[in-house]
Parts: structure tokens; sequence; C-alpha cells
């Protein structure tokens, strides 16, 4: 993975830590995990996830399952729609990007990258 991925994918997956992101591990030998991510270590590009255990993994085996802007349902539009009409206002931008994180939200494109997996009916962790 190139740097610049990596860095875009670290930047990503601190906001979304308090959330409860739900990642895809490539942990080699033992294969694909599901985790949810706990803790991240930037320096040594490394993050920590739970299941029934922790383990770690380097970022670029780590896939975040992500929502695509798209499927965004017609009440969600709408509370998005409003907190951009208010996104100039005092942490009204904060707000935003704490609701899309909240929601899973693919705002940085990280799917088209590569960088994520796209959460569907048939692939949903967070049911």
């Amino acid at each position: 993975m190139a740097q610049e991925d990596i860095q875009l994918l670290l930047k990503d997956l601190c906001a979304r830590l308090t959330y409860g992101i739900i990642c895809q591990v490539d942990d080699g030998a033992a294969g694909l995990n599901d985790g949810k991510l706990v803790e991240i270590d930037i320096p040594k590009e490394f993050a920590r996830f739970d299941a029934d255990y922790y383990w770690d993994a380097y970022i670029d085996d780590v896939k975040p399952y992500l929502r695509p802007m798209s499927s965004m349902t017609e009440e969600e539009i709408k509370e998005y729609k409003h907190l951009i009409a208010f996104s100039g206002s005092p942490n009204g931008a904060a707000n935003l990007v704490d609701w899309l994180n909240a929601h899973h939200f693919d705002y940085r494109g990280l799917i088209k990258k590569g960088l994520a997996i796209e959460v569907t009916k048939e692939n949903n962790p967070y049911e």
C-alpha cells in the first residue's frame, strides 16, 4: 500500500475510533477476520482489534466496512441536509463529520480506492 493511502486510512480510522468501526483484517496465515477497532498506534502504523480477544495488525492489512454516501435512507438524507445547512455555524462542520462517522459513511472515497469494504444488505457487520 502506498504511504499516501496508509496516511489517508490512518486519518480516517482515527476519526472513527469512538464510533465502533468494524474492519476486515488480513491476518496472513490466519486468513481474514472481522474485528472492532479499539486502538491505533500512529507512529508504528498498527491497529488493535477486539472480537473475542485482542489482536494487532498493520494498517495496510486493514479495511473498514463503510457505507457509500449513495446508501443514505430518506430519513438520513433529511438529517444530512439539515447538518449541511448548519455546517458554517460554530461546531457545525464538526457535527456533520461526527454524524457521517457515526453512520459509517465513506465521505473520503475509500471504497473506490480499494481501502474499504462497501457495506451492503448481505454484507453488514453493524446489524
